[in-house]
């Protein structure tokens, strides 16, 4: 008999949470942070260093630099800026949503260093002699804007006027620079356009007031920057632009509405999938999958994380990667009703004997995922970020409320008898008197003999990466700027541009560049890159230039040598330490030769993106790196599931005598798992694709990097890892000559023991 009640809870859960859905997604959505590349901005990363030989730069100097730059960026008004402290003399600010970044660039960077010198370029008064926020712009009595401060001594301040004004002419001028630098002279600049020169007024006589006034050739805007500088702090040190990138804000909304717009694609596609050949299970799927794109923005809002475009991109494909623990399940459970058991004890066992496996195919890639947290920069680490959001949310939604959803129908007896709903044809279904075990069940793949053909495969490898280190040595790769340091510039134009147009714009700035590309749909983006690394002015000459000319300001992004380097290194680091992690775990959750063989496997997968994309001249950028460790998490993921099945395989046969032994137990396993691996790419290649066609441009060579990756994963998981392990145990064999593969309490042998 059917009980009602359960299906009603069903309707009532799905309803309340329907409901909490549509009520609370808009503020949800409304209320996460976006990035640069979203909304436009700009990021730049500082070095710290000191302004005079000798001087130490301090943690405590550091800190308070940072503190300075954080009230300047509240004169700006930008809302909630990011500033962070690296590698302990390095500053990463970022500030999303401002709208002129050349003059929030200069108000950054500008160190106010206020002094007050006499004629020898001797200081007499400086910053550290200025009342707190006491500077605000103001006017003279002509009429002329200037800028008024208060000093904290007044007795000071009349003994050096008084010094001073009994001195003629010009010893009794009181020089006030703004970032004096050596070299800076009063007789050698005053009659220069200097902007660090403010001005020389004479002191005729002593001067018995804290209150000072600066003249200068000043405009409105300028003094109040002058004044609201003055009051953020002056800044004892020099700051050295290593790296920056600005987005303009049109680039930010195009790339927004293009990337939300493949993902809908990419997931509707992936819904009528699950429900076209999973049937009712599948339609639960697709609640859940809504249920997890829901958690994962909501902790991401109450989290106040900053969502990126390489962020949303791992949303969709974290859809994409979800859905494989449902396959992962759903498949167990379809094993379980064709060997004849009832649907509620199908649907027990299918999810007991599934959950260890979903455990640790999740664990290996939130490895992988660490990693790319840790060494990653800026937008990687958003990427990263939500990947982790994601494999966690995903393991909650697919685990247990997949189950719960599913558990009502179950156990309301509405399907017994009804396998067609579960996708299991009834002639698929053993009799349960024959004893059939799912380890037993024919499947598609029976007439492929896997390890018999381990040699080609291996051959077919071997010359892949032979044919990669070739063409790798021929061509190398082509590096973007985040490696090889220099500058690249990507201007948006509503309508075609050609080459000599953006050239002609080039040479009227000064600023020319050989290399010019033009591409997108309408051939409407250009991008221009130089080898250098081009200073704030010559930015700020672009960014004024191009959006006079095109009505939006252009991205830009420079990196210092320094950081090309180091990002480099980190990439090698992040692929070692993400390799080595793997190992140690899957050695202690199977054995280490299913560790190496893993391992193995997804550096023939790094490495063959590495090779294609030096065969195509593709641009390798930092989310490349992004693309190549995500894969190795996709890799390590499907591999561990094929292991999973091994294992089991070995505990049913107990013994390995012969390679015949070791060869159909791999040959089984790969055969009951291919359907899985095969709907797990297919569900995550969808949404690569969708990217490829409908997305941004800014991440097609990482959505290129991820659909090479994932082929590349489900080849070596299925030809190359669990050859190489097969390639391994044979080995073991020989010097063994018998292989126990389960612990046992006693000896025992193959004949009948009494």
């Amino acid at each position: 008999m059917v009980k009602r009640g359960r299906i009603v809870a069903f309707f009532i859960l799905v309803l309340l949470l329907a409901g909490t859905m549509g009520g609370t997604t808009k503020n949800i959505v409304d209320n996460i942070k976006l990035g640069l590349d979203l909304q436009g901005g700009f990021e730049v990363l500082y070095e710290v260093l000191p302004l005079e030989d000798g001087d130490k730069i301090t943690s405590d100097t550091v800190a308070n630099t940072a503190d300075a730059l954080e009230k300047r960026i509240n004169v700006l008004g930008v809302s909630e800026p990011n500033i962070q402290i690296e590698d302990g003399n390095r500053i990463r600010v970022q500030l999303a949503g401002v709208e002129d970044q050349n003059e929030a660039r200069e108000i950054l960077s500008t160190q106010a260093n206020l002094t007050f010198r006499d004629t020898n370029d001797k200081v007499r008064l400086d910053g550290a002699d200025l009342k707190a926020d006491s500077a605000k712009q103001s006017y003279s009595q002509t009429n002329a804007p200037i800028v008024s401060l208060e000093l904290k001594d007044r007795e000071k301040f009349y003994e050096l006027t008084k010094e001073l004004s009994a001195k003629p002419y010009p010893e009794n001028v009181l020089v006030i620079w703004l970032d004096y630098e050596k070299g800076d002279s009063y007789q050698a600049e005053v009659q220069k356009e200097n902007p660090k020169f403010l001005s020389a007024p004479k002191v005729d006589e002593p001067i018995n007031s804290t209150e000072v006034q600066i003249t200068g050739d000043f405009t409105v805007e300028r003094a109040k920057n002058l004044a609201s500088l003055l009051n953020a702090g002056a800044l004892p040190v020099k700051l050295d632009e290593i790296y920056s990138t600005s987005v303009g804000a049109q680039f930010g909304q195009q790339a927004l509405d293009k990337t939300v717009f493949a993902g809908i694609i990419g997931i509707a596609i992936i819904f009528l999938f699950m429900i076209a050949y999973y049937r009712f299970p599948g339609f639960i799927a697709t609640i859940t999958l809504s249920a997890y794109i829901y958690i994962v923005l909501l902790i991401f809002d109450l989290m106040n994380a900053v969502l990126t475009l390489p962020g949303i991109a791992a949303l969709i494909l974290g859809v994409g990667m979800a859905v494989d623990a449902n396959i992962i399940t759903y498949e167990r459970i379809k094993e379980e009703i064709k060997v004849g058991k009832p649907i509620r004890s199908a649907f027990q066992a299918g999810n007991k004997s599934s959950f260890l496996t979903i455990l640790d195919a999740n664990v290996t890639t939130i490895l992988a995922a660490t990693v790319l947290f840790l060494y990653g920069e800026s937008s990687v680490k958003g990427f990263a970020t939500m990947l982790i959001v994601s494999i966690l949310t995903s393991f909650i939604t697919a685990v247990w409320g997949s189950r719960l959803l599913l558990g009502l129908w179950v156990n309301s007896r509405f399907f017994n008898k009804k396998p067609g709903w579960f996708g299991v044809k009834k002639s698929e279904i053993k009799d349960l008197a024959e004893n059939f075990d799912t380890l037993d069940l024919p499947t598609k793949f029976d007439r492929f003999d896997f390890a018999k053909h381990r040699r080609k495969f291996f051959t077919f490898s071997a010359v892949i990466l032979t044919a990669g280190i070739i063409i790798l040595a021929v061509f190398r790769l082509n590096l973007g700027i985040d490696f090889t340091s220099g500058t690249r510039m990507q201007v948006l134009a509503e309508k075609s541009i050609t080459t000599e147009e953006i050239q002609e714009n080039l040479e009227a700035v000064n600023l020319e560049s050989s290399d010019v590309v033009i591409s997108g749909d309408d051939q409407n983006i250009a991008v221009v890159r130089y080898s250098e690394d081009l200073d704030k002015e010559e930015i700020a000459k672009l960014k004024t230039q191009f959006k006079k000319e095109y009505g939006a300001e252009p991205s830009i992004s420079t990196v210092s040598p320094v950081v090309g380097k180091e990002l480099a290194k980190n990439a090698m680091t992040a692929l070692a330490i993400a390799a080595v992690g793997i190992i140690i775990y899957v050695s202690l959750r199977f054995e280490w030769r299913m560790a190496v063989a893993s391992v193995i496997a997804l550096l023939h997968d790094a490495f063959f993106i590495i090779a294609f994309f030096s065969l195509t001249r593709l641009e390798v950028d930092i989310t490349f790196i992004a693309a190549v460790l995500t894969v190795v998490g996709y890799s390590i993921n499907d591999t561990i599931v094929t292991f999973d099945r091994i294992r089991e395989n070995l505990h049913k046969k107990r013994r390995l005598k012969t390679v015949e032994d070791i060869e159909e137990v791999v040959n089984k396993s790969l055969r009951q798992t291919m359907g899985r691996s095969v709907n797990t790419v297919i569900t995550v290649v969808f949404t690569v694709i969708a990217l490829l066609i409908f997305g941004s441009e800014s991440i097609l060579n990482f959505s290129i990097a991820l659909l090479v990756g994932l082929i590349a994963g489900t080849y070596s998981s299925v030809f190359i890892a669990t050859q190489l392990w097969l390639v391994m145990k044979k080995k073991e064999l020989k010097k063994k000559g018998t292989i126990k593969t389960v612990k046992e309490k006693k000896k025992w042998s193959d004949e009948p023991q009494v």
